[in-house]
């Protein structure tokens, strides 16, 4: 008997889904897919439900903390254990104790961190401005709502916002907090979502209610006026500049300056910082003052220490003997975070996603927000009145007859009957009815009747007045004017932050460190890479490296002193010095400008200049066969500015750029087949920047200028078919024999 051949035993494998299966069931799966499936959903989550705040000011671990707060009685009643509070808020926030503990400690005001806190805390929570100062257990601390919650929680009961399911739908939650102002200016929020950010600064409550009142009666109101400048609750002062600041209010982005506050105290020779900035911390200046120590940058301190008490912060400085407070404190505002910066965007989400708005275009928002709120409270409120002058009106109708209301009553065999007859006998509905037949014994008498239905007047009136109001858009921005004055009013405090409005003269010019000058060789690519090369290096050197696609734009020999001038596609100037990059090597890429430089997104490089001691002159050549001639000392600044602005004329699409020295003889063609040589002494140089230029190469119709060379480079033979004495000229059409190589240089 033939024996039956075993069948081999398939082995198991664990497919993509995790899931024990045989070999044959695998199947694969595009790398794209598996993003869109598994993380784009995170990535969305993040953005929309963790990181980035809404119109009201607040995250969603805010609004879970504050509301699961307000629940448990904590606005009036008294303190409670955080741990309490932790364990309440889990019932919304699935997230940990530890995460909605250290959002509590944010919120409170032991903290610091906020103008105006929300949670009145007990217990050590930390401070704001230390990084190691760490906070107490939860089961250490107590807290409650500050009564400034008030305006968070008012009529939230009366549908003003929302109410949404919570994570297991057995609970319900706001979906935003009817702020009664604009919070979302009031209170500081960070957040790191997924591909994006969120930085918004605090402002002065009062001030922002005001500006809020102003934008509402005149849209458009100047918001510097009354909108000065962000305030912190580090204090410390803000160095006022006009051009940032109404950049911030107009974009969203920016950035703001802010210096420590201190005094000199003549006995002990010592000085005392006393408010540093929103965005560093003690422990960062203590540690960057003892490298400079350590490095010799620094050597007026004999001492510094940290003497933070009860009584606030205080960094204390002594000085060695003859030494300048003014002169160390310039120099530390230069070295360390006593003066920083605060970036500012402001990235919101409006009904789900992520905007980037100025403060102008926020306050609209809000406002229109806002607007809803109050809309759906009177509407709320409307409609209790109106259930209750129903209510009444039955009641008028049993003022009629009260004997034959009690017959009817009486006379009905059934319990189930007594709301059908009374509806019957006196031709009123149910809900009549019902209030009619819940009414006690005692109260079934003309007194109490009339008593009752007196009010009906009263109620008529008010429910057309807030039937007015509903109808009419300015009452209602005028109910949240009143409103807005009424917080200001309460809550408003003075600035901490104070404004330095001479900051531009006040500030001393950066003394440059001494920096070692040594011949390099700058290698420049065609997409922005850069590298400087020492020259022995470049002795024991091989053959460049590029990225791939890329090429040498051009080389030179110069100093590691040397500036330099970027020159970009968004008519902007980037200036640095070589010394600024590190020395490379032959094998390497090299530095990518638009990163090292902070380029603004998609910014790309046009030209690299090396202006040496700003003698000689710029051309920028445009499409039009336009041709400015700038001088190099219009780039030259006293101060160390990085960046300018309207570096050329934006009105032409930019060809080409070259800085020269002496006046060079240029060749210039067109789309048409065309060459002009010209000579640049026939430019006059223009005093702007930003100057259109005068026309030197005449075009046709819908020719435009292509390319540029310098003349010897240009491999021409026959020079004077092409020369003009005069411009604009037209010049004439290319031989064969007359092309030459073109020059390198980077794409525009």
């Amino acid at each position: 008997m033939a024996r039956k051949k075993q069948e081999p035993e398939k082995k198991k494998k664990i497919n993509t889904d995790g899931v024990m299966g045989l070999v044959g069931s695998t199947t694969e799966q595009a790398i794209s897919e598996t993003l869109e499936l598994n993380y784009m959903p995170y990535a969305m989550s993040v953005i929309v439900s963790r990181a980035i705040p809404e119109i009201d000011g607040f995250k969603p671990s805010h609004r879970k903390l504050l509301y699961t707060m307000y629940k448990m009685g904590l606005l009036s009643g008294g303190r409670t254990k955080s741990a309490n509070i932790v364990g309440q808020t889990m019932k919304l926030n699935p997230h940990g104790d530890a995460a909605i503990y250290e959002t509590m400690v944010r919120l409170a005001r032991g903290n610091e961190t906020l103008l105006h806190p929300f949670v009145d805390s007990k217990g050590n929570f930390g401070k704001v401005y230390s990084r190691d100062m760490a906070y107490a257990a939860a089961r250490y601390t107590e807290a409650k709502l500050e009564k400034f919650c008030d305006e968070l929680f008012r009529d939230i009961d009366s549908n003003t916002v929302e109410m949404v399911d919570n994570y297991d739908a057995t609970m319900k939650e706001p979906a935003l907090l009817p702020t009664t102002f604009p919070n979302v200016l009031v209170t500081a929020n960070q957040g790191i979502a997924v591909g994006m950010a969120s930085n918004i600064c605090s402002f002065n409550l009062r001030e922002v209610c005001e500006t809020a009142i102003a934008r509402i009666r005149d849209p458009e109101h100047d918001l510097l006026s009354t909108l000065p400048g962000p305030d912190f609750s580090t204090g410390a002062e803000l160095l006022f500049d006009e051009a940032t600041t109404r950049e911030v209010y107009a974009t969203g982005r920016g950035s703001f300056k802010l210096r420590s506050k201190w005094r000199y105290v003549k006995e002990g020779n010592r000085i005392e910082i006393y408010e540093i900035p929103y965005t560093t911390a003690t422990e960062i200046i203590m540690d960057k003052v003892a490298d400079l120590i350590k490095a010799g940058k620094i050597r007026e301190i004999a001492d510094m220490r940290d003497e933070t008490d009860l009584g606030g912060l205080k960094l204390t400085i002594d000085l060695k003997r003859g030494v300048e407070p003014e002169k160390l404190m310039q120099k530390l505002f230069r070295l360390t975070t006593l003066q920083d910066s605060f970036p500012c965007n402001f990235n919101i989400l409006i009904a789900g996603m992520p905007r980037v708005m100025g403060v102008g275009e926020i306050l609209d928002e809000w406002t229109a927000w806002r607007t809803g709120c109050v809309r759906n409270r009177i509407y709320h409120q409307k409609e209790k009145k109106q259930e209750r002058l129903h209510l009444l009106k039955g009641l008028e109708r049993i003022l009629l007859d009260i004997d034959k209301a009690i017959r009817i009553i009486r006379e009905t065999e059934l319990e189930s009957e007594v709301v059908p007859n009374l509806m019957i006998g006196f031709g009123i509905d149910e809900v009549q009815a019902n209030f009619v037949a819940e009414i006690k014994l005692r109260n079934i008498n003309k007194e109490y009747i009339l008593k009752q239905t007196k009010a009906t007047g009263d109620l008529e009136k008010e429910i057309a007045e807030l039937q007015s109001i509903l109808d009419s858009r300015r009452k209602l921005q005028n109910l949240i004017v009143k409103e807005l004055q009424q917080v200001a009013d309460k809550f408003g405090q003075p600035r901490k932050t104070e404004i330095i409005y001479e900051a531009a003269q006040i500030q001393p010019e950066e003394e440059e460190e001494p920096v070692p000058d040594y011949p390099v060789t700058l290698f420049v690519s065609k997409e922005g890479y850069i590298k400087k090369i020492t020259a022995q290096s470049l002795r024991m050197s091989g053959e460049q490296k590029f990225k791939e696609g890329d090429s040498l734009a051009f080389s030179t020999e110069t100093s590691n002193r040397a500036e330099i001038l970027v020159f970009t596609d968004k008519y902007q100037c980037y200036k640095s010095r070589l010394s600024d990059f590190d020395d490379g090597k032959a094998s390497q890429l090299g530095d990518y400008l638009p990163s090292k430089l902070g380029f603004d997104p998609e910014e790309k490089v046009v030209q690299v200049v090396l202006p040496g001691d700003h003698k000689g002159f710029v051309l920028f050549f445009f499409a039009g066969g336009k041709v400015a001639k700038v001088p190099l000392s219009a780039y030259e600044t006293k101060t160390n500015r990085r960046k300018l602005t309207g570096a050329y004329s934006d009105k032409s699409p930019l060809k080409a750029i070259f800085a020269f020295e002496a006046d060079l003889q240029m060749a210039l063609y067109a789309t048409d087949g065309r060459c002009l040589i010209f000579s640049t002494a026939q430019l006059l140089p223009k005093t702007t920047r930003n100057t259109q230029g005068v026309a030197v190469m005449s075009l046709k119709k819908k020719a435009e200028l292509e390319r540029v060379s310098i003349l010897e480079d240009s491999g021409i033979v026959d020079q004077r078919r092409y020369r003009t004495k005069t411009i604009p000229a037209t010049g004439a059409l290319l031989k064969p024999e007359d092309t030459g190589d073109k020059q390198i240089a980077f794409e525009v």
